[in-house]
């Protein structure tokens, strides 16, 4: 039988690797604009500041994500397995993982995008 990864990425933690860089990148976020608000020299004088600070975790974590759906579409066979992946092989459940890893990807990339979403519009705290 036929490897689709080698053994160091055909893991079940890349399946949870783009919901942890979502939620770190949720956390970063906020936290860092609650003490931002709180003790605003701190982090920098300007909210110029933070908004760089953001819009740089952002694209990090946007950049881990689509290296790790990047993995995922080629665990998933680059979609030339179509789903549904249910029968009990080992080649159905890395197919299976891999797309269930390429769609949480996806929803990752967005809920990442709409975090950072408030310091696009946001322009100073509110004190």
């Amino acid at each position: 039988m036929r490897h689709l990864l080698p053994p160091e990425i055909e893991s079940l933690w890349t399946l949870f690797t783009a919901p942890v860089v979502w939620a770190l990148h949720f956390l970063a976020c906020y936290v860092s604009t609650a003490i931002f608000c709180a003790k605003p020299r701190l982090l920098g004088n300007d909210f110029f500041d933070l908004r760089t600070l953001i819009a740089g975790i952002t694209l990090l974590s946007l950049a881990i994500i689509v290296v790790a759906a990047l993995l995922a579409w080629r665990q998933w066979g680059f979609g030339t397995g179509d789903p549904p992946h249910d029968d009990p092989t080992r080649r159905d459940r890395l197919l299976f993982q891999g797309y269930a890893t390429l769609l949480l990807s996806g929803l990752s990339f967005v809920a990442v995008i709409f975090t950072a979403l408030p310091a696009v519009f946001l322009t100073e705290c509110l004190r």
